[in-house]
């Protein structure tokens, strides 16, 4: 097993603890608590669109999730970026950093900071959601016809924190 593998499953069985230190500076997040580490399955969905240069191409539209810990589908994760719990808090996060993948095919790693909270569950005191493990996502190149999606399937491992 990786270390990059490693994390969430010793942040799973260590419980609250201090935010992922092998994780690049860029979305790193010192000094913040671990409140919970997910596995999210999904798909990222784009559009075809005519870019700046007038040429077509896939843009990002948004993404579709589901959260599971322990295997058990605890929320979900839509555009926003929201991520909601079955308990009816949701948080929205702003990207505020960024790391490459492992592969060409993966999603960036982000850091996010959370700009808006919602409902009084878990996620009521979250500051930072940070994306990483990422597998998939990414799609590029031209595309024929305006106002076409596609969906790419992506995995990630989503850590949730709070200040302190």
């Amino acid at each position: 097993m990786s270390i990059k593998l490693a994390v969430p499953c010793l942040l799973l069985l260590a419980g609250p603890a201090v935010a992922a230190d092998p994780l690049p500076d860029a979305i790193a997040a010192a000094g913040e608590t671990v409140v919970l580490s997910v596995h999210a399955e999904g798909a990222q969905v784009y559009e075809c669109k005519a870019g700046t240069d007038g040429k077509l191409a896939w843009a990002f539209r948004e993404p579709i999730a589901t959260l599971l810990a322990e295997g058990k589908t605890i929320g979900r994760h839509y555009a926003g970026p929201n991520w909601e719990r079955a308990d009816g808090s949701a948080v929205i996060g702003k990207a505020a950093g960024s790391a490459t993948g492992e592969t060409e095919g993966d999603m960036p790693w982000l850091k996010l900071e959370v700009t808006s909270r919602r409902g009084s569950g878990l996620f009521s005191a979250i500051s930072t959601v940070q994306r990483f493990n990422t597998h998939g996502g990414k799609l590029e190149g031209a595309c024929d016809k305006p106002g076409e999606f596609k969906s790419v399937p992506y995995s990630a491992t989503y850590i949730f924190l709070r200040k302190g």
